[in-house]
């Protein structure tokens, strides 16, 4: 008994001793939850975006010992890129951490939707970069959503203004072939406002989740013959309306798929009989020697510690993630400059996201060069920047095919304004005055 004694006195000791080291180790950690879809019908595309995404928190981690010391460490949950499953995620994980989540990315328009209100409860920040709701540009009425680098409705903007240089779009069609959720929705006001205000028709073709099946949608594309095909597809659809166009003898030249329409998987499958298709660049395309991508392949890869293939590292979809794993890191960043460089909550990091400033030196320090744009937040512009190229496939890889274009923001920005004040209204929130807060 004496012994037993003796031993349980010194266990207590030990975990006295311990305790305070362990505390002290998660006090200085900053938690990011990663959603991400590795199985199912688009893992195809969701694989690589969430290897970027995760292999840019480990090389913080590895090259710069976190951010200014604070390690991050993060958990993958598996959505399917189902909205229930989604918000599953978000709730087991939102509190995690010793301050909570940084925030979200929850790379889905559905799941964007769905949690658009519960962030706003929980003061997390919800980063959508490059989709998500439009109308969260106006950051006066979203104060939690981010949707950095462009919305849908800058997306759709570009693409008319790049096919207009073409010629006039007066009696010309467009057809919009989109996934018939949330995500594929989001550009038809943009697109219908300008069939007004060019005088071309609008075809709209919607195709059902997960987008196999499109024969019958193909079927239009080759009765109806309109000029221009904008593809709005994720997944599986995105090969497959390549696959059914090359079977309606439709030119791939005349076909411009979203930016989330435009990567390896969607023309691989393909390969040369996908020649010619163009897709948007979310300012970049699948750029592979930066300094970035150096340092993937030294901290990370040469170590075995990356995530996925090595040869992935540049693909279209491993840039998107790793660019918004860098947006969050540096909206992190820049909350420590004002709370302190310790871990944050989730209503300090969203300061950090509203008051980002990632210009040209800071782009060459992150090791951006020639794949990124300075982009700027405030409380009115929660965007930042809505710039992008078109880039087209080869047969083998992607290639720039036009200069950069910019969402023409006199016209996109009432329309921002008129739907985020009625959302306002339908949920009784009361907008910001950001003159106060600037």
């Amino acid at each position: 008994m004496k012994t037993l004694l003796k031993s349980a006195v010194l266990a207590s000791a030990v975990c006295a001793t311990l305790a305070p080291a362990v505390a002290s180790a998660q006090a200085k950690e900053q938690f990011v939850p990663v959603l991400v879809y590795r199985t199912g019908t688009y893992s195809p595309n969701g694989v690589p975006w969430a290897n970027g995404f995760v292999d840019y928190l480990k090389l913080v981690n590895e090259r710069d010992g976190g951010i200014n010391g604070v390690k991050i460490t993060y958990e993958e949950c598996e959505t399917g890129y189902a909205t229930d499953r989604g918000v599953e995620c978000y709730e087991r994980l939102k509190a995690k951490g010793p301050t909570g989540a940084t925030g979200f990315n929850p790379l889905s328009t559905g799941i964007t939707f769905a949690l658009t209100e519960k962030v706003a409860a929980d003061k997390i920040p919800l980063f959508t970069t490059g989709y998500g709701r439009s109308e969260s540009a106006d950051g006066s009425v979203f104060k939690w959503n981010f949707p950095l680098m462009g919305t849908y409705w800058t997306a759709a903007d570009i693409l008319v203004q790049h096919v207009a240089k073409k010629g006039s779009l007066k009696g010309k069609k467009i057809a919009l072939v989109y996934h018939d959720s949330p995500f594929g929705k989001e550009p038809i006001p943009v697109l219908e406002e300008h069939a007004k205000k060019h005088g071309f028709e609008l075809l709209k073709l919607p195709v059902t989740h997960p987008g196999v099946e499109q024969k019958a949608t193909w079927l239009q594309v080759r009765q109806q013959r309109p000029d221009y095909v904008f593809l709005w597809g994720w997944g599986v659809m995105n090969s497959a309306a390549i696959r059914e166009a090359i079977n309606v003898s439709y030119p791939r030249l005349q076909m411009y798929g979203v930016w989330w329409s435009a990567a390896e998987p969607d023309t691989l499958p393909a390969e040369m009989a996908a020649k010619g298709y163009n897709g948007l660049a979310m300012q970049h395309s699948n750029e592979n020697s930066a300094g970035v991508h150096k340092d993937m392949i030294k901290f990370l890869h040469d170590k075995g510690k990356g995530t996925g293939d090595k040869k992935e590292v540049g693909n279209v979809l491993y840039n998107r993630g790793m660019l918004s794993a860098m947006l969050l890191v540096e909206s992190v960043r820049q909350g420590q400059t004002k709370f302190g460089k310790k871990p944050l909550t989730g209503e300090q990091v969203r300061w950090g996201a509203e008051n980002l400033n990632i210009d040209a030196a800071r782009i060459k320090a992150l090791g951006l060069d020639g794949i990124m744009q300075p982009l700027k937040t405030s409380c009115l512009d929660h965007e930042g920047a809505r710039k992008a190229r078109i880039h087209t496939w080869d047969g083998t890889t992607w290639s720039y095919t036009s200069d950069w274009y910019e969402g023409d923001n006199k016209f996109l920005r009432p329309m921002v304004e008129a739907q985020a004040k009625k959302y306002a209204a339908e949920k009784k929130i009361e907008q910001r005055d950001c003159k106060k807060e600037s």
